[in-house]
């Protein structure tokens, strides 16, 4: 009877703190910005750290261009250039978005590229893709994921 109580006792004290916790960060959910935070990103957006990155609204991260892999800065410079490309059958064709990872566009908008892998007997995995509102994307693992590149970082 007695670890029947302490037991019960103890179920009220947890449902109590879980309830607890949940009110509290409702309340500061709902609380207007401190100006602490409000200073910090009118301070980021001074420094054009907030400054938009066409593809930035896709749900995907952003990565700046210096995080990828060396390679994937020289196929922009080649894009930039206009080529000419390593892969001339393969690059600069319409990317179909097959996947679906990307957002949805009609047939056309997106264009790939490879970015070359060392010691890959083939064109690897690697490839930057295009949009035709200048956005700018990466896939490391041929299509199944992606992540939006910041050219100017």
């Amino acid at each position: 009877m007695f670890n029947r109580k302490r037991i019960t006792a103890a179920l009220i004290g947890l449902l109590v703190l879980v309830l607890g916790g949940w009110l509290v960060k409702e309340s500061t959910d709902k609380s207007p910005s401190s100006p602490s935070s409000a200073h910090s990103s009118s301070a980021a957006a001074a420094s054009g750290a907030s400054a938009k990155v066409p593809g930035s609204g896709a749900g995907l991260a952003v990565k700046p261009l210096s995080s990828l892999p060396s390679q994937a800065a020289d196929t922009w410079k080649l894009i930039q250039k206009g080529g000419p490309y390593p892969y001339p059958r393969n690059d600069d064709v319409v990317f179909q978005n097959r996947e679906n990872v990307l957002p949805a566009q009609k047939n056309g908008y997106y264009h790939e590229y490879t970015v070359k892998t060392p010691g890959s007997p083939d064109r690897g995995a690697r490839r930057l893709v295009t949009g035709a509102a200048k956005e700018l994307y990466y896939t490391g693992d041929h299509y199944a994921t992606f992540v939006v590149v910041d050219p100017a970082r």
